[in-house]
């Protein structure tokens, strides 16, 4: 079996419109009705677990196949002409004729959590009828990305997701899943994401939400009081009340590794024998978080596919996520693995807290 990785799921356009550092403060104070804001450009590039998943394992040297779906509009010619000019020329991508391909509007304003004005486009039409498994077959390991915003993915209880996992399990390949933010008002929002989560989580070996995303789905009640708190959530997270609680209703459901991402604090992992925290390390500067979670995961996925153990990968998918947060793409702050690992023997601060 070769070492190649896939990456499936999401992918869309992220067009982020760079706001002057000067311009800081609340949303509310900013974006006012009938205003018009200086900006500085605007930061093109592609996204969603597929682009920053995919092409973060390119450059961390693991062979990975690419395995998504846009329109053939002119946001689905530019995300191909992107992936073309990382060397992807001949992934799996399915072009939909006729089809609207995705994008997301990022607000990234300085000092503010991220804002996303997302169209999901032909990602809510992806299926398991679009996956090439003869090409999925000649691999070592498959990921998948956000399925809260693939219609197909979440609808009927995650019947076609789960199809999905147990099919590619049957294949003999090792597996992996990341999740995205959910809006509480959408379509997706309404399911019933323990029994989508019950239904698919035995069936993944590396299963990698962040902390927010785990909560929404499994404990609505402990997510509307975290919400309450005011500022970051993650913030003020304690392991004993806040993170162990999720974990052991994944375990309970069948999850074999848990990477749940938390923020600027770090990254919570569990298996049935070992549980640990890895705190963030401190990036040399701050720009944006878009990609730094999809950019983690790609880090630790290359490290665990090379054979090293789940500490050091654990800890090299916290220093990607780091070296991600000082540009505003997902990909261009990015540092080798050997680069990191030395930056971390070298003595390289974490976060406090």
């Amino acid at each position: 079996m070769a070492n190649k990785i896939i990456a499936a799921g999401h992918i869309c356009l992220d067009i982020t419109p760079l706001f002057p550092a000067e311009k800081t403060g609340a949303v509310a104070e900013l974006l006012l009705p009938g205003t018009l804001l200086r900006m500085e450009g605007a930061d093109v590039h592609t996204g969603g677990s597929v682009a920053n998943t995919g092409l973060a394992l390119r450059f961390f040297g693991a062979e990975t196949e690419l395995m998504g779906k846009v329109g053939d509009d002119a946001f689905g010619k530019m995300i191909l002409d992107i992936l073309a000019a990382h060397g992807c020329k001949s992934n799996s991508m399915v072009v939909e004729r006729g089809g609207v391909s995705s994008y997301s509007v990022v607000l990234a304003i300085p000092g503010q959590d991220r804002i996303f004005l997302h169209a999901p486009g032909v990602n809510d039409s992806f299926c398991c009828a679009d996956l090439d498994f003869d090409r999925i077959a000649e691999a070592k390991h498959f990921h998948f990305g956000y399925p809260p915003l693939m219609k197909k993915m979440y609808e009927h209880g995650g019947a076609e997701l789960a199809a999905l996992f147990r099919r590619v399990k049957e294949l003999g390949l090792t597996t992996s899943l990341d999740m995205a933010a959910v809006d509480p008002s959408s379509e997706a929002g309404r399911q019933d994401w323990k029994e989508i989560l019950r239904s698919v989580v035995p069936y993944v070996d590396y299963f990698l939400p962040s902390i927010e995303e785990l909560c929404f789905m499994l404990d609505r009640e402990r997510y509307a009081e975290w919400t309450t708190r005011g500022g970051d959530v993650t913030a003020t997270l304690e392991i004993e009340r806040d993170i162990r609680p999720l974990a052991d209703e994944l375990l309970a459901m069948g999850a074999h590794t848990l990477i749940i991402k938390c923020g600027a604090k770090g990254l919570y992992y569990r298996t049935g024998e070992t549980e640990g925290f890895q705190k963030s390390f401190v990036p040399e500067k701050v720009c944006s978080a878009t990609g730094a979670g999809d950019t983690c995961i790609a880090a630790f996925l290359a490290a665990i596919t090379e054979g090293r153990s789940l500490e050091n990968a654990v800890a090299l998918a916290a220093a990607a996520g780091a070296s991600c947060v000082s540009a505003y793409d997902a990909l261009s702050g990015l540092k080798p693995l050997n680069e990191l690992e030395n930056m971390i023997a070298a003595g390289w601060k974490t976060q406090e807290g």
